[in-house]
């Protein structure tokens, strides 16, 4: 069981339902731990569907994805292997914590 894939998908389902309701919505994903996996290249579901394309879908939409530097996940897989379409924070907790605090939004947890 690859705990940070089973998660993503009916995470990202749900970015796709919160977006239909609200499309004026403001997201960004911040991920960490087993968290960043459907984040690195070539990470596909357990249908082998690349989640890179749905990625693509929902940046076009608007919604940010964010990478915690200090996960040693991120380390044995390379900083390379993150997928253009997110950004490297120094830390997903921070990071959460900033935009909680300074930018007024809401954690949501899959």
């Amino acid at each position: 069981m690859n705990e940070g894939i089973d998660k993503a998908v009916p995470s990202l389902r749900n970015i796709r339902n919160h977006l239909d309701a609200e499309p004026q919505g403001q997201i960004v994903v911040v991920t960490h731990g087993p968290g960043i996996d459907f984040l690195l290249d070539g990470a596909k579901d357990k249908n082998g569907n690349p989640f890179d394309v749905t990625v693509d879908t929902l940046q076009a939409r608007g919604v940010e994805f964010r990478v915690c530097s200090n996960t040693p996940r991120l380390a044995r897989n390379r900083p390379e292997k993150v997928i253009p379409q997110a950004t490297i924070v120094p830390s997903g907790v921070a990071e959460i914590g900033r935009l909680q605090t300074t930018e007024g939004f809401v954690y949501l947890k899959p």
